[in-house]
């Protein structure tokens, strides 16, 4: 059945009255209304942490949902207590989804993936000094796991003494195996998870480390890539003679491990 103009806005009157007595006349009469509140812009207010609380937080939290959940909601719930909202309201199991190297992926280790996610929470923004800072950081982090002999953390009751070994990469699948080999022991071994769960606190405690002396004003990147590496990236990087890689870690773990370099 066709309806007439006249019909038409007749109809509509009577549906904006209607929705107006039934609180909703903004969505079906076209009124503004103004936004919820929401999150406040980037970067979040920081306070100095206890490092070494933060890392004791972050090892028993890896045995409830994995290292991304641990290194996060270790950080993010102490700053819940000390500065409140908007802390106060961050689902901190959603970053379940980094674990074993996001969704057990063997990318990259869940344990970074959280300290690159608080790092620009606190020090990033879409303000371009302030990502270049939080860039800054995040890789120094990951050329710190990359470099350090780990975990350098330990519990004050620890389940296994564990094997410390330099991944020379972020990528879980590469740092478990090389862990794996080090220490005869096998992936679904509890000496395994007790490795990931330290790793956990070293993760957090170093991050936070970072973080105090971003605050203080203080922060000096000290882990640089390896010579080898930025040999490899005048080379491959951009602006280079063939600009074909974009990577900013080291090259040596994947490439070139059997076979020699071809000649320049």
């Amino acid at each position: 059945m066709q309806v007439s103009r006249r019909g038409w806005l007749k109809n509509a009157g009577v549906a904006c009255f209607g929705a107006a007595s039934g609180g909703l006349t903004a969505s079906l009469c076209g009124a503004s209304t103004p936004p919820a509140a929401g999150a406040p812009p980037l970067p979040w207010p920081y306070v100095k942490l206890d490092g070494e609380a933060v890392a004791a937080a972050a090892y028993e939290m890896h045995y409830k949902a994995g290292c991304c959940y641990a290194v996060s909601a270790s950080i993010i719930n102490e700053l819940a207590k000390k500065v409140g909202a908007p802390y106060t309201s961050w689902p901190t199991a959603l970053m379940t989804y980094g674990g074993a190297g996001v969704a057990g992926v063997g990318s990259l280790c869940g344990g970074l993936n959280a300290a690159a996610m608080v790092t620009f929470m606190v020090a990033g923004s879409d303000d371009k000094a302030k990502q270049s800072k939080a860039q800054e950081i995040t890789r120094d982090i990951f050329n710190w796991y990359s470099q350090t002999a780990l975990p350098d953390f330990r519990p004050a009751q620890p389940k296994f003494e564990t094997v410390k070994i330099v991944s020379r990469t972020n990528l879980c699948h590469i740092s478990v195996t090389k862990w794996c080999k080090a220490s005869k022991c096998k992936i679904s071994s509890k000496e395994r998870e007790e490795r990931c769960a330290c790793l956990s606190g070293s993760v957090a405690r170093h991050t936070v480390e970072l973080l105090n002396a971003h605050l203080a004003g203080g922060f000096k990147a000290m882990h640089p890539l390896s010579e080898e590496t930025q040999s490899c990236r005048k080379c491959h990087d951009r602006g280079s003679a063939l600009e074909n890689a974009r990577a900013q870690q080291d090259c040596g773990v994947c490439h070139f491990t059997k076979t020699p370099h071809p000649k320049l």
